[in-house]
């Protein structure tokens, strides 16, 4: 494959990815994608400084402030003293932060598998593979899921 080929293919699905994830918060309702971005890395890191999860979401430490502040008054995330440092605080997500996500896990799933139904058979698991092994080029240091798992 050319690498014009390769890059409308990785452009394609990075679009077909973008519009399962903004079409499953939109159906979920509760909270936009960029939220939706925090509470996922939130969930990985958690408990987080807003340091931390400011480099997570790869915005400013005032950005992720405000958008913080969003989780927080929704119910989604709380704040605590840090019990290394009276100075820290540490985010973490609620209960409903928690169900929210996991719904949102839920609408994207069923999209993907609905897509992932139309690939012939035969070609599902290569398909499946090659996506766990770009999904941790991605995202060097997370541990490969194997396909079927």
């Amino acid at each position: 494959m050319d690498r014009q080929s390769e890059d409308a293919a990785l452009i394609d699905v990075t679009r077909a990815i973008v519009g399962i994830a903004t079409a499953a918060a939109d159906e979920l309702g509760a909270v936009s994608v960029v939220q939706l971005r925090a509470l996922t890395v939130l969930g990985e890191l958690a408990p987080a400084s807003l340091g931390q999860l400011a480099e997570g979401i790869g915005v400013t430490p005032s950005t992720t402030s405000r958008l913080v502040d969003r989780l927080v008054s929704g119910g989604f995330a709380e704040r605590r003293p840090s019990p290394e440092s009276r100075r820290q605080i540490e985010l973490r997500l609620t209960t409903e932060g928690e169900a929210t996500l996991a719904r949102y896990d839920e609408l994207r799933l069923r999209r993907l598998r609905t897509a992932l139904e139309r690939v012939p058979g035969d070609r599902r698991d290569a398909v499946v593979e090659a996506l766990a092994e770009f999904s941790g080029a991605v995202r060097p240091g997370r541990e490969p899921v194997p396909a079927g798992s």
